[in-house]
């Protein structure tokens, strides 16, 4: 998360720009019909952003005005499907603001990097998985889950500098070449973190995933073969 006082005007007003239209269409896309008939999903949405908000709270604040915390939205985005999952992040952020713990000019610039991208990454993943149409669990396990939270991590890391290093107000170190090394420290654990959450939902509430073919993945392989 990048505070304030390390992004240029232009990029405050182009993370708003980003930001807030896709915000409208994740509301105007939201199943708010379904979600008010049914009280299951909604505890699933408040506990959702909920876990999301105290995840979000367990954070390293540095001096300079960056801090580092975990996403965790890839789990969010399987869960609650990307047009909740982008409302239920805002959500979260707003409850950081009120707290201080971010700044409400740098909201665009965040929700894009750490909520729009990790969204977008994990969706994606999503499509192209169910289109493969596999029926192995395994596969949606790893690819939704483990592989699409360390694709988002790493592309969230690597925005963020890069916005860091156009915007000039941060001093990168001297030694960024080596930052390479430390990626996998904080890839790794964004990855086991999100995939063990599916991993385990996948396994005790699948009807929870809205992006889990129940039909397709849970049906036992030897059905296809009995004699008719």
């Amino acid at each position: 998360m990048i505070g304030a006082q390390l992004l240029s005007p232009a990029s405050l007003v182009i993370g708003w720009l980003i930001y807030l239209p896709v915000i409208v269409w994740a509301i105007w896309r939201s199943p708010w019909v379904e979600l008010f008939t049914d009280s299951r999903r909604q505890h699933l949405l408040f506990g959702t952003v909920f876990a999301l908000f105290l995840l979000w709270l367990v954070r390293r604040d540095f001096d300079t005005g960056v801090s580092y915390h975990f996403i965790g939205l890839t789990a969010v985005t399987l869960l609650l499907d990307w047009p909740l999952a982008i409302v239920g992040g805002l959500v979260a952020q707003l409850g950081l603001v009120l707290l201080g713990h971010q700044d409400l000019a740098a909201l665009g610039v965040n929700g894009t990097l750490l909520i729009l991208l990790p969204v977008l990454v994990t969706e994606t993943c999503a499509i192209l998985v169910e289109r493969a149409q596999p029926r192995n669990p395994f596969v949606y396990i790893f690819c939704s889950g483990f592989f699409a939270a360390a694709l988002a991590a790493l592309l969230c890391l690597l925005s963020t500098l890069g916005l860091l290093w156009f915007d000039e107000r941060f001093a990168l170190p001297e030694w960024l070449e080596d930052f390479v090394g430390y990626l996998w420290l904080l890839i790794f654990p964004e990855a086991f973190i999100n995939g063990m959450l599916v991993s385990a939902l996948v396994v005790f509430c699948p009807e929870w995933l809205e992006t889990f073919n129940r039909t397709r993945y849970l049906s036992a392989p030897w059905k296809d073969n009995e004699p008719r």
